[in-house]
């Protein structure tokens, strides 16, 4: 999230989650001075992600202790002693654009709250819109998982009777433009969830 109206309309909606994203190379990119008023107009039923991308120590203690985000999302080459290292949850997001066992990658974070697998490939930020194959799913994983990557209104029924994942994570799918959101796509894709939801 980018703008004050998509995090309102967000929250209105009452997603689990929103995203504020500090890697530099990415589109969507905030610093933290913007990201404070956003921050500022979820409540307490909202969590909000911090996402980084290999950025310095005191970079994340700035935003851990500035925005008091309710979990960190790490989407670089971070290992799992610095990413638990802040004194809050954290997520790690997982590659599947090269074809690697996410497993083994998943392995190598035992203090990870929770994972991210999306599209994107080694080495690069996410966010790309880029699916994977749903079916190499780590079945077997008892901490939270997250599907990202490609996903649309059009296609998270599918994703979610596929993958069966814990939950889904949405950006470039629900974009007028690079961190500007569509009101209409983020409502259809809201409500494409809760009707698979209700049905399952």
């Amino acid at each position: 999230m980018t703008r004050a109206e998509d995090v309102e309309l967000a929250v209105a909606l009452g997603v689990d989650y929103i995203g504020l994203v500090f890697a530099g190379g990415s589109p969507r990119h905030l610093a933290l001075a913007q990201a404070q008023p956003l921050r500022a107009l979820v409540p307490a039923s909202v969590g909000v992600v911090a996402l980084v991308m290999d950025a310095p120590r005191a970079e994340v203690e700035a935003i851990a202790s500035t925005l008091r985000p309710d979990c960190l999302q790490f989407h670089g080459s971070e290992e799992d002693r610095f990413c638990a290292s802040f004194g809050m949850p954290y997520w790690k997001a997982i590659a599947m654009g090269d074809g690697a066992d996410p497993a083994l990658a998943m392995a190598r974070f035992p203090s990870a709250r929770g994972f991210v697998l999306d599209g994107h490939g080694a080495g690069e930020a996410g966010g790309s819109g880029r699916s994977f194959d749903w079916t190499r799913w780590p079945r077997d994983q008892h901490r939270p998982v997250l599907l990202a990557g490609g996903l649309s209104a059009q296609n998270v029924a599918l994703a979610l009777r596929t993958a069966r994942p814990w939950g889904v994570d949405v950006s470039s799918g629900i974009e007028q433009a690079p961190g500007a959101k569509d009101a209409a796509h983020m409502r259809a894709f809201v409500a494409a969830v809760r009707a698979h939801d209700a049905a399952s």
